[in-house]
């Protein structure tokens, strides 16, 4: 995203959503209490790549993964970002994209971009299946999105490109370039926000926009059942004192509205959804949602927590199991009626 990059080589409507956003307090299903659920379920704008041996040797570098606890993780700015990048945490990336879809009625933004929108830089693009949506709605747009790892796939729309590259690096793009900056789910992975959205208004068309999204680390009721989960608590606690202390603090979304309009963004609009983490709502489709959502919670706990707990404050692999199968017990609880809060802002760059 800043430093030397290589190449590492697609369900969509683009419309900002319309619909209102949940009830201000989430109905649980009265019947769901006695149902059992089964827990399975080449441009200079882009910079030099410098010689093909460079770029090959870079390469291989990102793909020279470490391994740890059990989990893959990336080598290319290592120990930077804590969760992992093996398939079980590319299966959990794709089935929070379907969660989003399912909230956002399958609108991939809330941003008031143009229809003729000609470059998007999907910022930790991660497997790349949000960038593969937008460019295969805009066919007309160039679309780059960047990550750490390498994992997205090589067959993808022709106008998009992968990048292994590092965001907090001095970009390499030209200055006035994008039209559409997404940065989602970076909570944890970015040491100054600040820094990091200056940099992308810097290179953003006048007029362009920028999005973020993220989840509070944290779990809400509305119905007095927070008690219920007393493990879900500590475990969002132990994240943010953790990520805290690793100067990547998880717990972002709050303030991603004040750092937008610190650097510069003006009409600066901010929409929080509620996501229930199981299929405890009475409303069809939060109950559908929340259904793959407890999945997507399920996969998080040793996602967020293993590299977290174990590097950052010394415990041991198998403590770490022994305080999730706790917090997995309170998640498939029916009688829990717990839900995250995710934050979408967007913000314009002044015209001139």
């Amino acid at each position: 995203m800043g430093a030397a990059r290589t190449p590492t080589s697609p369900q969509t409507s683009g419309q900002h959503p319309q619909g209102t956003l949940p009830a201000l307090e989430i109905e649980a299903d009265a019947l769901e209490a006695n149902e059992e659920e089964a827990s399975s379920l080449s441009d200079s704008a882009v910079g030099s790549l410098g010689s093909s041996s460079y770029a090959t040797s870079l390469l291989s570098e990102a793909r020279n993964y470490k391994y740890e606890n059990g989990r893959r993780y990336h080598s290319y700015r290592e120990g930077q970002c804590v969760l992992p990048n093996d398939e079980q945490e590319q299966d959990r990336e794709d089935l929070l994209h379907h969660v989003r879809n399912l909230h956002f009625n399958g609108n991939l933004f809330h941003a008031p971009i143009s229809e003729d929108v000609e470059t998007v830089f999907d910022i930790g693009t991660g497997t790349g299946i949000w960038a593969i949506d937008f460019a295969d709605a805009y066919p007309n747009a160039r679309v780059i999105g960047t990550d750490l790892s390498p994992i997205q796939p090589a067959w993808v729309p022709p106008n998009l490109e992968f990048f292994v590259d590092d965001v907090e690096a001095e970009w390499t793009f030209k200055r006035y370039y994008f039209d559409f900056v997404r940065c989602c789910d970076l909570g944890g992975s970015i040491a100054d926000w600040p820094k990091l959205l200056r940099q992308a208004h810097r290179h953003m068309k006048h007029g362009g926009w920028l999005e973020l999204s993220d989840f509070e680390m944290e779990h809400f009721s509305d119905d007095d059942t927070l008690h219920l989960s007393p493990s879900l608590g500590e475990f969002f606690r132990l994240i943010n004192e953790a990520s805290t202390k690793f100067n990547r603090p998880m717990n972002v979304a709050p303030d991603h509205k004040k750092h937008m309009e610190g650097a510069g963004f003006v009409d600066v609009t901010e929409k929080v959804y509620k996501f229930p983490m199981g299929p405890w709502a009475k409303d069809p489709r939060l109950k559908e949602a929340g259904r793959y959502h407890r999945e997507v919670m399920l996969l998080s706990l040793e996602s967020y927590a293993l590299a977290l707990l174990s590097r950052v404050l010394g415990w041991s692999t198998v403590e770490v199991g022994v305080f999730l199968a706790s917090v997995r017990n309170e998640l498939k609880d029916p009688k829990v009626h717990v839900y995250g809060k995710f934050h979408v802002v967007w913000g314009r760059k002044l015209s001139k």
